[in-house]
């Protein structure tokens, strides 16, 4: 999916380290901009808001004010954080959902969506509503049926750390992302669609002010939907990409 260049009004809280701003990927008009890559890490941190619910209806009320970082932490968060449900319900309501109140149907709603194909956080907590409205419409019983425990809201804080690794040649990123740490694939391919301008992940960023000369793996990175794997499989798909481009250029 290829990211918007709308910045939504409401979005996850920044992190510690300020980061600077990242080349302009719009096309046509890419400007030369050949910075060195600085490669990050990131751990994630979980905040308690005070918010807790235990029936549908309750927590469709929490959905409508709570902090668009917590949205984000109970989709995202699980990739930095062990966790031991089903993986086809692969974010923190789809799993309170099956676990807490039982209902496989509204789980499976849940779990289907991806956050990916919203434009921001505020987008995607209409959806959650949405979904979470339509199954109270479903069932009056289950507007009150109270949970066999609670869910709680959870906010996210990522907190970026700094390697020393440095790329200033978009070939090196072969070898770089292969040892890249779950922290740095996480805030480099995923966190960055929370900072950059034109909504994407840092390598596409990065590679836009080179022009036009890695349109094709720009293109194929932004391809790539990270949601539905963890963060050893992306990582493993990120250096295949550029791997295979370099290849291909090389003959």
């Amino acid at each position: 999916m290829v990211a918007k260049a709308k910045k939504p009004q409401n979005e996850p809280e920044e992190p510690v380290v300020v980061e600077e701003s990242t080349p302009d990927l719009e096309l046509p008009g890419l400007k030369l901009d050949m910075k060195p890559f600085d490669v990050r890490d990131c751990a994630l941190l979980s905040l308690a808001t005070g918010v807790s619910v235990q029936t549908l209806r309750e927590f469709r009320e929490a959905l409508l004010s709570v902090h668009p970082s917590s949205i984000y932490h109970h989709f995202w968060g699980r990739l930095l954080q062990a966790h031991f449900d089903e993986p086809e319900y692969n974010n923190d309501f789809a799993g309170w959902a099956i676990h807490g109140l039982d209902d496989r149907s509204l789980a499976e709603r849940l779990a289907v969506i991806d956050p990916t194909d919203y434009e921001d956080i505020e987008q995607l907590r209409t959806e959650v509503i949405d979904i979470v409205e339509q199954r109270l419409d479903e069932s009056e019983l289950l507007a009150w049926t109270r949970a066999d425990q609670p869910f709680h809201f959870i906010r996210a804080q990522i907190v970026v750390l700094g390697t020393g690794i440095r790329v200033s040649d978009p070939v090196e990123m072969v070898k770089v992302i292969s040892e890249m740490s779950s922290g740095g694939v996480f805030y480099h391919f995923i966190d960055a669609r929370t900072r950059t301008e034109e909504r994407t992940d840092d390598f596409s960023a990065w590679l836009g002010g080179y022009g036009y000369e890695y349109v094709d793996l720009i293109r194929e990175l932004v391809m790539l939907d990270p949601y539905f794997s963890s963060l050893k499989e992306i990582r493993r798909k990120l250096a295949a990409i550029f791997e295979g481009y370099f290849q291909g250029r090389a003959q």
